[in-house]
């Protein structure tokens, strides 16, 4: 466990004004039980760093009847990160991975050139009143990872950096801030972190990183005068000095790093920077030459009948 070294910026100074480039609300979608709000891409903004999907699941409360069940489905040219704050879901892939992820913890699925994934809950957990609170982000593979093998790791919420002080409390996912460095490793400059924060409490969140946005998750903050509410994706402009000031209780996501080298074509669950490779995903979906998820095997996706444009 670390603390904060060196003084916080001072909330409202002349350094962090103006610093915001893009304030995206996300778009809601209902998945049959429980919500997702949807942050990136953004008529704004595609990414921010390597964030090309940013999703905010729940929170939801689910009896007997309803749940997370998706069914298995393929992804090229991206890193899927799966991240909780409340409840548990299964995951099973086609490596033969099969990992439930709980509060705290941290999957990060690789696609490269291709993998198919499951997510659903273990059946003892279907059976009782349960809760779900999170978010799943998707990170565009650089150029030269795009066609890499598909990989998974999961990371238990022990291994994850954890540095607090002076009223906050921040969990490092991926990359290196505050003095700490997470054990999830991408092949991009990566910033991503979960901060908690008391009322009056200042997070410093400088120029370290190319591209820097937070997430409201929950509660209320103030930057450099200005109020924001939970629902809100901030997108900061390069270079600025940033202090976040928690009015209430609140919860953040911190992401953020290099800019990626050039934009991705996104479709359905494919991201690459080559139209035609997805394309080809779509039909080798649509024509069965994925693998399959052991364990998982009897039921798919289907392609969408919507066209690529």
């Amino acid at each position: 466990m670390s603390t904060f070294d060196g003084d916080d910026p001072i909330a409202g100074d002349a350094q962090s004004c103006a610093a915001i480039q893009h304030v995206i609300v996300p778009r809601a979608h209902d998945l049959g039980g429980f919500q997702v709000r949807r942050a990136l891409p953004s008529v704004q903004t595609q990414m921010v760093g390597p964030f090309i999907f940013f999703d905010q699941m729940g929170p939801a409360e689910f009896d007997a009847s309803n749940g997370v069940d998706v069914r298995p489905h393929p992804h090229i040219g991206l890193s899927t990160v799966t991240y909780l704050f409340d409840g548990e879901m299964y995951h099973r892939d086609s490596l033969g991975t099969s990992v439930a992820i709980k509060p705290g913890d941290v999957n990060l699925m690789t696609a490269g050139r291709g993998i198919v994934h499951s997510e659903r809950e273990a059946p003892a957990r279907k059976a009782m009143h349960r809760t779900l609170h999170g978010i799943q982000a998707w990170l565009a593979l650089p150029k030269t990872h795009e066609d890499g093998v598909a990989a998974f790791a999961h990371h238990g919420v022990g291994e994850l950096p954890r540095i607090e002080g002076a009223g906050k409390r921040v969990r490092l996912i991926m990359g290196a801030a505050f003095g700490a460095e997470a054990p999830t490793a991408f092949p991009h400059d990566t910033l991503y972190a979960e901060a908690v924060l008391v009322p009056g409490a200042v997070l410093p969140f400088d120029a370290d990183w190319e591209e820097r946005a937070i997430y409201i998750v929950s509660g209320r903050i103030d930057i450099a005068g200005d109020t924001f509410e939970a629902g809100r994706l901030l997108v900061f402009r390069p270079g600025d000095r940033i202090s976040i000031l928690a009015e209430s209780n609140a919860r953040l996501m911190l992401i953020g790093g290099a800019a990626m080298d050039g934009p991705r074509h996104l479709w359905w669950n494919f991201v690459s920077s080559d139209r035609e490779k997805i394309r080809q995903a779509a039909e080798e979906w649509r024509s069965g030459k994925f693998d399959v998820v052991p364990g998982d095997a009897n039921e798919f996706i289907p392609l969408p009948e919507t066209r690529m444009r």
